[in-house]
Order: structure tokens, then C-alpha cells, then sequence
């Protein structure tokens, strides 16, 4: 199926490792260029080298903290000099600390609003004028499976994350015909860094653990996410916007 991505700028927060990681290697197969941003220099080396390993069009990595919107700004007008676009935005950020609601002071709410939700909105405004010239635009918000079911030990993620999907749904009503499509991409479990840690010191037996509330019996691969982010980000998916795509393996549906 040709996705009809061959020769558009890409860009992708969070591409080191990871979803990120996973969305911008899809991406660059389908012949985007691929501009990836990130913290971590070293990291960020060796996921260029593995996205110039598979990639049919450019891939150039900038390390940028998302934190810093006058970085964030920098690193957009960057790339549309080097690469066109952005056509493609993937926005992607760590997530807070887990815990229950009150067990958080309101200092902790408000870090977690800085870095989850606003990294996302600055990126998003960064780019918008840019896919407005182009008339053309696919802008991916990753969040997590807590923006469509309560998760108690993970109520900062939640709260926080939720603020993401409103933006995203205000975006929609307000770009209408502009060729511009606004989706949310919610993941559950996927084996990426994060998680391995989360399963304790016996990774492989604490993944298995993990999975036994999703009917798949497993946790999702990164590339799974990314084949649904790659989809979404394509010409096939032009009608396609103002959604929430769970990609959990079905653990919504049991809670």
C-alpha cells in the first residue's frame, strides 16, 4: 500500500528511542525525511544511524529539549530549511511520575502540565503555519491509554494528558478544510525502555505479568504503534481526524 509519504518532512519529538524511535523508523521506510528530536546526543547519534539504515530520504537528528520553545521554534524553522514541510508532526514527552491523585501536591500538577501538555501545544503552534502554507498537514499527538480510561496509580498522566486531547479536538473544529488533520494516539503497553523498567528486576516475567489484563496476553511492539501512527500520518488517512486511536491490545474493553 503506497501511503503516499514519499518526499514529506516528518518531524518527531521524542525520536531517540522509544514510540518516538519506532514512528520516525516507519516514517523514513515509507520514504519521508525524517528530522528527529531529542535530549540525549549519544542516543540521539545512534537512532540516526539506525533511521540512515533503513531510510529512503534524509534523516537529520537535533538534539532539543522540549521544554524551551524558543528551541522548539529554532528546530522547526530548521527543518523546513533542510527538508521542506513539516508535513508530519509527531509530539511525544516522557511521562510524570505514577501515583495516586492525592498524593500529589498542586507544585506536582503544575510540573507535569510543563512537561507534558505545553511541549505538546508548543510544538503544535510551532508548526501550524507552515502546514497552512503547504495546505496539507498531519499533526500526531502521543498520550497514553489514560486519556480514554481512568488508570489510579497513573492520575498525573491522566490529567495532564487529557488537556492534550482538548487541544487537539479545539484544533480540529478550528483548521476545518485546511487540508490539516489532528489525531491522538493513545497507547497501552508497548516493550520500550520505560516499561522494561517498570517490570522490575525479571523483565521477561514481569512483561508476562503486565500483560494478563490485555485479552492479546502480551505487550505491543513498538512497531505496532507505529504502523498505526504511520497510517494516520499518510494521503490514505485524509478523512480521518479528530480521533483517539487505542492502541492496547484490548485492555480497555476489561479494564
Amino acid at each position: 500500500m503506497d501511503l503516499g509519504l514519499a518526499g514529506r518532512a516528518a518531524l518527531v519529538a521524542g525520536g531517540s528511542s522509544g514510540l518516538g524511535l519506532a514512528i520516525a523508523e516507519e516514517l523514513a521506510k515509507e520514504g519521508a525525511h525524517v528530522a528527529i528530536g531529542a535530549r540525549d546526543p549519544q542516543r540521539l547519534a545512534l537512532a540516526e544511524r539506525r533511521l540512515k539504515s533503513v531510510a529512503r530520504g534524509q534523516v537529520h537528528a537535533t538534539s532539543v529539549d522540549v521544554l524551551d520553545a524558543k528551541a522548539v521554534s529554532h528546530w522547526v524553522e530548521d527543518t523546513a530549511a533542510r527538508m521542506g514541510g513539516p508535513h508530519v508532526v509527531v509530539t511525544n514527552s516522557g511521562g510524570p511520575p505514577p501515583g495516586p491523585a492525592t498524593t500529589f501536591a498542586l507544585e506536582q500538577y503544575k510540573q507535569a502540565v510543563d512537561a507534558v501538555l505545553f511541549p505538546a501545544i508548543c510544538l503544535a503552534l510551532a508548526v501550524l503555519p507552515y502546514m497552512k502554507r503547504a495546505g496539507w498537514g498531519r499533526l500526531l499527538f502521543i498520550t497514553s491509554e489514560t486519556v480514554c480510561r481512568p488508570v489510579a496509580r497513573f492520575a498525573l498522566s491522566g490529567t495532564c494528558r487529557l488537556g492534550i486531547v482538548g487541544f487537539a479536538q479545539a484544533l480540529v473544529q478550528e483548521l476545518g478544510d485546511s487540508g490539516i488533520t489532528v489525531n491522538v494516539l493513545a497507547p497501552g503497553y508497548h516493550r520500550t525502555p520505560p516499561v522494561e523498567r517498570t517490570a522490575g528486576p525479571h523483565v521477561e516475567s514481569g512483561l508476562v505479568a503486565m500483560a494478563e489484563h490485555i485479552p492479546l496476553r502480551r505487550v505491543g511492539r513498538p512497531e505496532e504503534l507505529a504502523a498505526a501512527a504511520a497510517f494516520l500520518a499518510s494521503e490514505r488517512a485524509s478523512f480521518i481526524t479528530g480521533t483517539v486511536q487505542l492502541v492496547d491490545g484490548g485492555a480497555s474493553v476489561i479494564g
